[in-house]
């Protein structure tokens, strides 16, 4: 329905300004009218131009989606009916985009759909994850008791994303600056030198005369080099878009010895944790594993759990098949184990989350504080050394004049 911006007037002659969405004007003024205001103005809210424009649309983030089902959760829990705590949701929500979903999914469940289908129409909003427990939640009468689960959930996933993120922005950050520097240094600094060495009339060192040929060499073809580099990127999201590249750089990422151990564990977190919640949330453990095996993020680790759910499918225990794929540790192995001999596996997966939770802030601790050294020692070997080469023949020069 359209939105309509009014301004109107109290019985007591105050002004008062706001939006209200209705099927027409004279909706509109109905609703003035009962609130016990007189309405001076009416007039349909002006659409934004760039809002239907995918570049400008604003996303719907993780966060948005937390808070969402937070609020919804308690809303619920309240007793408040589904359209109205949908209603109210709608038109608190400062995200357009994503007020614009939930109208939708209002609208929905008012033309009898339920709760589940209407989500099911906004994948990029609610991943496959949120939909299936949402389900769970109706056919169980715990909707409430499933979103506080799942707002739960969803904030421990994103400050695991965010220490992952914090561990890989230091290396980059050096990285790009590094070529930043070096840029600079070949195409404005060393042709200033190069000039300079020229009326030497002397053969200049190696190193000198190599900085020299790099710097004439990034000038010639630095716009090729760009458009190399492109090509470069737009080749390797082409292979990674292959199943074969998909194995060969997720098996070589996790085999990598500073970051693979790290994603390992952030994997194990992340794989226990969605199914945790989904077993506690009454989800059935083959549908749970298909799943968690879509969010893994890594083909090699997606594949050892597929194999996982339907070496179950055939009768076998969780831990039998999870021993073979040699992807979890063992410790993460005989947990589950004894998880599914004591008839608590959710409560065993909840504690393994926990404790890798931490496996993986110390480790992420680790790997910055061995990083740091590393990447000041090869910035400023970087650098050192472009200006030790720089001044070599000045040096020969003062010595020879010595």
């Amino acid at each position: 329905m359209p939105i309509f911006l009014w301004d109107a007037e109290t019985r007591k002659g105050e002004r008062k300004k706001g939006e209200s969405e209705a099927a027409d004007e004279a909706a509109v003024r109905g609703q003035l009218r009962r609130q016990g205001f007189r309405s001076i103005s009416v007039k349909k809210k002006p659409k934004d131009l760039l809002e239907n424009i995918p570049l400008f649309k604003k996303k719907v983030s993780e966060k948005d989606v937390v808070v969402f089902a937070r609020i919804f959760a308690t809303m619920i829990n309240a007793g408040l009916p589904l359209i109205q705590c949908l209603d109210l949701l709608g038109k608190q929500e400062q995200n357009k985009t994503f007020a614009k979903v939930i109208g939708t999914i209002k609208e929905d469940i008012e033309g009898g759909s339920t709760l589940t289908d209407a989500l099911k129409k906004h994948p990029k909003v609610f991943d496959e994850l949120f939909v299936n427990l949402v389900a769970a939640g109706e056919s169980g009468g715990i909707l409430d008791v499933i979103l506080q689960r799942l707002s739960a959930y969803m904030e421990k996933t994103m400050k695991l994303k965010s220490k992952v993120k914090g561990a890989m922005t230091y290396p980059i950050s050096v990285l790009v600056i590094s070529i930043g520097v070096v840029s600079v240094l070949l195409l404005k600094v060393i042709p200033v030198f190069q000039k300079m060495f020229e009326g030497m009339g002397s053969s200049l060192p190696a190193p000198t005369q190599f900085l020299v040929d790099a710097s004439q060499f990034t000038q010639n073809y630095f716009l090729y080099a760009v458009i190399g580099l492109i090509v470069l990127v737009a080749a390797f999201k082409r292979y990674y878009a292959t199943e074969k590249g998909r194995l060969t750089v997720d098996a070589l990422v996790l085999k990598s010895p500073v970051f693979g151990p790290l994603l390992k564990k952030v994997a194990v977190a992340k794989f226990t944790r969605t199914l945790s919640t989904m077993m506690a949330s009454g989800v059935p453990i083959l549908e749970g594993l298909g799943i968690v095996s879509k969010t893994a993020g890594n083909r090699i680790i997606e594949i050892a759990l597929m194999k996982t759910r339907q070496s179950i499918s055939e009768g076998k225990t969780i831990a039998e098949p999870l021993v073979e794929t040699e992807v979890f540790p063992p410790m993460v192995v005989q947990m589950i184990a004894v998880g599914e001999a004591t008839g608590a596996l959710d409560t065993m997966l909840a504690k393994i989350a926990d404790f890798y939770d931490d496996e993986v802030d110390a480790a992420v601790g680790a790997m910055t504080a061995l990083l740091e050294p590393f990447m000041m020692v090869f910035l400023g070997g970087i650098v050192g050394g472009m200006i030790i080469a720089m001044y070599l023949p000045i040096f020969q020069m003062a010595s020879v004049a010595g």
